[in-house]
């Protein structure tokens, strides 16, 4: 809620949220009550109620949650660093600093703490790693026991040489870099649509199909009238406006096309009469409807995967699993999907009394100069090209994506994969991954554990329940059982595994307050006030706990005077 009005007095109109709530409790509050009437009658000139109160007042409550947020961080010890940047209404660049640890109080639990927005004056490598190095300095959070670090794919996030995960892996070898996982899939996507001349004509008629409802209500009220699931508009950045793009077109493919149609038969507008015409034969053409289905099929896969992935509790370990499930599930749909997707094509054809037919087309000719090897193979039919030049591409880039994109996601996940897999391995080959995981953890003369004790811990671990499947389960198994002392090295190797981030979609979603909090209208909003109502709500949790004596008392020192005798 914007505090702020065009006057700053009491009891004036449109003074604002901030007076007019303090007119209202001063009506019940005898303290409030008292301090209003001396300021009615001119007996007090400080009365605490400007703009300048309410950014301090909103100052107070935001660091006495950023404290309570840092002594949890330290607490930890172990944490990540999860960043992303987006322009705000100003168009000035904010980064999002999210801190996930692993809270060690009662049982273990993963938390991912939002610490404000950093206006970040240069998008470079180097600016972002300067501004975030800085950030923990002020804080007081030591960077040495950073041990994970996620971004999405930005080339100033992610580059080998000069991206920030780059700089600072230079600074901390152990803040291992794990790419994105909902950014990979919102890419791979990406990069299946551009693959095939057929996926890029089809959502060019999905954004055609939306524009020609969109532009007009009339057109868009008979939409309506036909169908309850209206027709999306699709979008390169946001992750589920693709499925949500086609879903109508895949369950009221008759419904829309009879609201084209009308469209055709209402509008006064030749072109729209023709863009209408066209859109309907398109929709109700055999070759569209098979897109339509394979592209669902495969959005549907990757759009639950992503939704599972966004969650805090998230892990490495069950990430990699989903992912391989996925991949898997992509390679049995390209041997029978095509098939299937034709005979229910077929079926949505004879809903709309379509003849369920590919029109053959020309295909033109070239003049081919000799040479000693073969012709390739003329393909006959319309139904062979379509499978070859949309179907085939289409899902093999899906699957080569997800081998390309998740690739380094799958090398971190192997170095603590023996945290999980040490009861199947020998001895020999038990030791060799605990070497390697010590490596991981082990910069300069500091190592997190002892690779030796560690082997030793787990060879002497007991049999755990069949329940006990991901390493967050496996630390609080330990902790339950209070064997923290008695395996100290694998406790640790358990935290920092669960430690590591898997997206940024905390850091996404504080740019949805972000924008409730600087509109159009609060455009002028300070830094710090931005930052601080940004932190009160987003940490609105951790805020209904605070001492709210400890928060008064930090704005009575800020506003300390010398006592007048």
């Amino acid at each position: 809620m914007g505090l702020r009005g065009s006057v700053d007095t009491l009891h004036a109109n449109n003074n604002g949220n901030f007076l007019k709530e303090v007119e209202l409790l001063a009506k019940f509050d005898p303290v409030l009550k008292e301090h209003v009437r001396r300021i009615d009658s001119g007996a007090n000139h400080t009365t605490y109620l400007g703009k300048t109160i309410q950014n301090e007042l909103i100052a107070c409550i935001s660091d006495t949650i950023l404290r309570t947020i840092v002594v949890q961080i330290k607490e930890s010890k172990y944490f990540s660093l999860i960043l992303d940047c987006t322009p705000d209404v100003s168009y000035q660049e904010q980064m999002s600093v999210v801190i996930r640890t692993v809270d060690l109080k009662n049982t273990p639990e993963i938390r991912e703490h939002f610490l404000g927005f950093l206006l970040a004056h240069e998008s470079t490598g180097l600016g972002l790693s300067t501004l975030i190095l800085r950030r923990l300095e002020e804080l007081n959070i030591p960077f040495e026991d950073c041990r994970g670090q996620s971004y999405d794919n930005g080339a100033n996030m992610k580059g080998r040489n000069k991206g920030t995960q780059a700089r600072l892996l230079k600074k901390n070898p152990r803040a291992l870099y794990v790419p994105c996982a909902a950014h990979t899939l919102n890419l791979m996507v990406a990069d299946s649509a551009k693959g095939s001349v057929d996926a890029t004509n089809f959502f060019g008629v999905v954004q055609k199909l939306y524009t020609l409802f969109a532009a007009a209500s009339q057109r868009w009220a008979i939409l309506k009238d036909h169908v309850d699931l209206t027709v999306k508009a699709w979008s390169e950045t946001r992750w589920e406006s693709r499925i949500n793009s086609i879903e109508p077109l895949r369950y009221h493919t008759v419904k829309v096309r009879e609201a084209l149609l009308e469209v055709r038969e209402k509008t006064n507008d030749p072109m729209i009469r023709i863009e209408a015409q066209s859109l309907a034969e398109e929709i109700g053409s055999f070759r569209f409807q098979i897109c339509t289905v394979v592209w669902y099929d495969i959005l549907s896969k990757i759009n639950t995967v992503s939704k599972l992935l966004q969650s805090v509790n998230m892990q490495l370990d069950i990430a990699v699993n989903l992912i391989n499930k996925t991949k898997a599930s992509l390679q049995t749909y390209r041997a029978t999907g095509f098939v299937d997707a034709q005979t229910t094509a077929k079926e949505l054809c004879e809903n709309m009394n379509v003849e369920a037919v590919l029109k053959e087309k020309r295909l033109r000719s070239t003049k081919k100069h000799f040479t000693y090897e073969a012709a390739d193979e003329v393909v006959i039919t319309a139904m062979k090209r379509l499978e070859i030049g949309f179907f085939n591409v289409v899902v093999d880039c899906s699957i080569q994506s997800l081998e390309d994109r998740f690739k380094s996601m799958g090398e971190v996940k192997d170095k603590f994969g023996v945290l999980l897999n040490f009861h199947k391995l020998d001895e020999e080959l038990l030791k060799e991954q605990c070497a390697q995981l010590g490596k991981t953890l082990t910069c300069g003369e500091e190592a997190d554990i002892d690779w030796r004790e560690l082997a030793m811990e787990m060879q002497s671990l007991p049999e755990l329940p069949k329940e006990v499947t991901t390493a967050l389960e496996l630390l609080i198994h330990i902790h339950e059982r209070g064997l923290c002392e008695l395996y100290p090295n694998l406790w640790v190797a358990l935290r920092i595994a669960c430690t590591l981030p898997v997206t940024v979609a905390t850091a996404e979603r504080s740019f949805s307050k972000l924008k409730l909090i600087k509109t159009f209208l609060r455009s002028s909003m300070c830094q710090e006030r931005l930052s601080g109502m940004a932190m009160i709500s987003i940490n609105h949790q951790i805020g209904s706990q605070i001492s709210y004596d400890e928060v008064i008392n930090d704005f009575a020192s800020r506003k300390a005077r010398r006592e007048q005798f």
